[in-house]
């Protein structure tokens, strides 16, 4: 306990006087959120900006031809397919694609292990996050989506630095208490960073604080929460043994936990091809 009272206190002060190596977000994320800020860009100049990555143009073409998105006919090319789907979509699902390039490791073995882990986590909170607005709110499902996608971000950081620290790396339950302790603080500090919008900010800092009641309006927080500890049913993790019934994101989405766990199985087919989007 004492070390890693010592980890949690090296992590802190390195975050307060930004020595913390943060992640960046990717040019081409960052391009597309700048060109679309500008309320007279055009999907030909949005098109021009993800063209320039021939990857994500072909996984953009897939999402907008995919059942989720039921397009009346074939969509060809870029343009028809921000055309399509429309500014906001479009910006969510290029920061939601690429956002797997911030969770890949060059390094250590076990820390590229950990790290693909997180990011499969986090690509079914995703999923849940966006079937779920889709199902029983008004809110954006790309945006609930996205907040899925990055609601852990922080915790990468915290394995990428215990690739410094052997006796951290090296204890599977000592490192998950200092990623539990610590990833909402360095998570909003990298979304702070990155000038993310409020409301995913707060997804972030919030969504393991299962006592949170912000009032009647669901929110991105409500439906992440929710979605999160539907990610862990069936495994090891502490919050898959939770008891739901008072958890008040539920009651906000009108959903009892045995109403909300049949919805999601019914569901499963289409939580599946929003997670293969980030495959």
């Amino acid at each position: 306990m004492e070390l890693e009272n010592k980890l949690l206190s090296k992590f802190l002060d390195d975050l307060n006087h930004n020595r913390l190596v943060l992640p960046t977000l990717p040019e081409i994320a960052f391009k597309v959120r700048e060109v679309m800020q500008d309320p007279n860009s055009s999907a030909a100049q949005v098109s021009v900006v993800i063209g320039s990555d021939p990857v994500l143009s072909a996984k953009l073409l897939q999402v907008a031809n995919s059942a989720l998105y039921r397009a009346p006919h074939p969509i060809e090319n870029l343009q028809s397919a921000i055309a399509r789907l429309g500014s906001t979509v479009v910006r969510n699902i290029v920061t939601g694609m690429v956002m797997e390039q911030i969770y890949q490791s060059g390094g250590n073995p076990k820390v590229a292990s950990k790290l693909k882990t997180l990011w499969l986590h986090s690509t079914r909170v995703g999923a849940i996050s966006h079937v779920i607005t889709r199902k029983f709110t008004k809110l954006k499902a790309d945006q609930a989506m996205l907040a899925g996608l990055i609601h852990d971000i922080g915790a990468i950081p915290i394995y990428c630095e215990a690739d410094n620290v052997a006796e951290l790396l090296d204890d599977d339950k000592r490192l998950a208490n200092v990623v539990s302790k610590l990833h909402t603080l360095i998570g909003t500090a990298i979304l702070d960073e990155w000038n993310f919008p409020q409301e995913l900010i707060d997804v972030v800092a919030e969504h393991e604080n299962l006592e949170r009641d912000s009032g009647d309006q669901v929110d991105y927080v409500d439906i992440v929460t929710v979605a999160n500890l539907h990610s862990y049913i069936g495994t090891s993790h502490p919050l898959a043994h939770r008891d739901w019934s008072n958890i008040p994101a539920f009651k906000k989405l009108g959903l009892s936990p045995e109403e909300s766990i049949a919805a999601m199985e019914e569901a499963q087919e289409e939580v599946n091809i929003i997670q293969q989007m980030f495959a």
